[in-house]
C-alpha cells in the first residue's frame, strides 16, 4: 500500500517575515514563536501552493487577489535577490523526496505577478524546468505555473493534486452562528459555510462522521448526548445539540447557543475526520479547555497513522506542548531578528535539550524562548 505524500521539507527566501530559512517537517508539526513573528505567514505558504492550483484560483489570483501583489509578499528584508522563492519537498519517511517543486516569481513592468523559474524534480530528475523555448518565445505564458494547467500536468498531476488536498481551518464561532456574514463563500476556512459543508455531505456518511463527533464530544462537553442536522422553514442547515437535563427528554439547543469552545472543537473534528491531505491549524487550543487542549497532540497522532494526513499546527500553549510523545523534531521555533525571522528545529537547540535532561517537560523547555524581551513594560502605568 502507498504511504500517503506529506510535506517533508520547505525552503523560502523573501517570503514575508523570511529572508531565508530552510526546515526539515515531520507528520505533525507544532509552530512556536512571539506575537507577529511568521507562525500564520509560514501557514500561508501552503495555502499558497493550494490557491495556485484550485478552480477559480491560479497563480495571478493566489498572488494579487488574496495576498496584494508581490510587493505585499516580498519580505522587507529583500535586498539583492528580490525575486520571492518557495521550494518544497514531498514524499514520506521511507522516501522523503519523491517530488520537488520550486517557484520563483517577481512582478513585470505592469506589476502582474511574473514567473521567474518553475521546476519538478520526480525522484531526483527534473521533470519540468521553466522558463524554456516556448517560454522565451511568449513570454505571457510566465503569468501562469504549468502545475495550474491541465494540458501540460500530466506528468507531475499528483503534485498538483497534492496541493488541492491542503486544508486551512481557523473557526470563528460568530460567522458559523451567523453566516450572512460570509454569504456566497465557499469552503470559508473560518466557518462562514461550516453548516452547508456539513449539510451538503450524503446522508449516511454525514451520520457517521457526527456519531464519531457525538462520542469525542461525549468526553469533552458536560452534559452533551447527541446532535443531529437539521434545517429551518427557509432551508437553513442547523445544528440541534442535545444536553442531558431535569427534563426527561433532556433539552435542545441550537448553533447559536453553543459555546465557542464546543463550536471550535465541533469544526477541528469535523476538519481531523474529513480528507487526507496536509491540515493547517492556527491556535486550536482557542476557547478550549486545557484538559481537552492536552489530548490535541494524541488525536493528531491518531488521525496521522490511520490516514497518513499531516498537520502543522500554530500554538502559544503550554498544555498543548505538555501533551505526552511530542518530539524535539516536531517543534519548529520562530525568532524574529534584524534580518529577518530564523526558524529552528528544537532538536538542534542545546539549551532546549539541557533544560529536559534537568527535568523540566517540553512545554516549560520552549514557551519561555518565545517570551517578548521587553514584556515587562507592558504593565500599565499607575495613575
Amino acid at each position: 500500500m502507498k504511504k500517503a505524500l506529506r510535506f517533508t521539507r520547505i525552503s523560502l527566501k523573501n517570503w514575508r517575515n523570511f529572508s531565508n530559512v530552510e526546515v526539515a517537517l515531520e507528520p505533525r508539526v507544532f509552530l512556536v514563536g512571539p506575537n507577529a513573528s511568521g507562525k500564520s505567514n509560514f501557514l500561508d505558504v501552503f495555502r499558497f501552493l493550494h490557491d495556485i492550483v484550485t478552480i477559480g484560483g491560479g497563480f495571478q489570483a493566489a498572488v494579487s487577489h488574496k495576498r496584494g501583489g508581490v510587493s505585499k509578499i516580498r519580505s522587507l528584508y529583500a535586498r539583492r535577490e528580490p525575486d520571492v522563492s518557495v521550494h518544497v519537498t514531498l514524499g514520506d519517511d521511507g522516501s522523503p523526496s519523491q517530488w520537488g517543486y520550486d517557484l520563483s516569481f517577481n512582478q513585470e513592468a505592469k506589476n502582474r505577478p511574473e514567473i521567474r523559474s518553475e521546476r519538478v524534480i520526480q525522484n531526483g530528475k527534473p521533470v519540468l524546468d521553466r522558463p524554456d523555448w516556448e517560454d522565451q518565445e511568449d513570454p505571457e505564458r510566465l503569468t501562469q505555473t504549468h502545475l495550474e494547467q491541465v494540458n501540460v500536468n500530466k506528468k507531475f498531476r499528483e503534485v498538483m493534486e497534492f496541493f488541492a488536498s491542503v486544508h486551512y481551518l481557523h473557526i470563528v464561532p460568530q460567522l458559523v452562528r451567523e453566516p450572512d456574514r460570509s454569504a456566497g463563500l465557499q469552503n470559508d476556512p473560518y466557518g462562514g459555510d461550516f453548516l452547508e459543508q456539513v449539510a451538503q455531505m450524503p446522508v449516511n456518511q454525514r451520520k457517521a462522521r457526527l456519531g464519531k463527533i457525538c462520542d469525542l464530544l461525549r468526553a469533552a462537553v458536560p452534559q452533551f448526548a447527541e446532535f443531529k442536522l437539521a434545517k429551518d422553514q427557509k432551508g437553513v442547515p442547523h445544528l440541534r445539540g442535545k444536553y442531558e437535563h431535569w427534563r426527561p427528554r433532556g433539552a435542545w439547543q441550537t448553533e447559536e447557543q453553543f459555546s465557542d469552545g464546543t463550536l471550535r472543537l465541533l469544526g477541528l473534528l469535523w476538519a481531523m475526520l474529513d480528507g487526507k491531505g496536509p491540515l493547517l491549524l492556527e491556535e486550536p487550543e482557542l476557547s478550549l479547555h486545557p484538559e481537552v487542549v492536552r489530548f490535541l497532540p494524541e488525536m493528531f497522532a491518531v488521525i496521522n497513522i490511520q490516514t497518513g494526513r499531516q498537520v502543522l499546527l500554530s500554538t502559544h500553549s503550554k498544555e498543548l506542548l505538555a501533551g505526552e510523545g511530542i518530539g524535539l523534531n516536531e517543534v519548529l521555533l520562530f525568532n524574529p531578528g534584524q534580518e529577518g525571522t530564523t526558524i529552528k528545529i528544537c532538536s538542534d537547540l542545546n539549551e532546549v535539550q539541557d533544560l529536559l535532561d534537568g527535568g523540566l517537560n517540553l512545554a516549560d523547555a520552549v514557551i519561555p524562548l518565545t517570551r517578548p524581551k521587553d514584556i515587562s513594560k507592558l504593565k500599565m502605568p499607575v495613575e
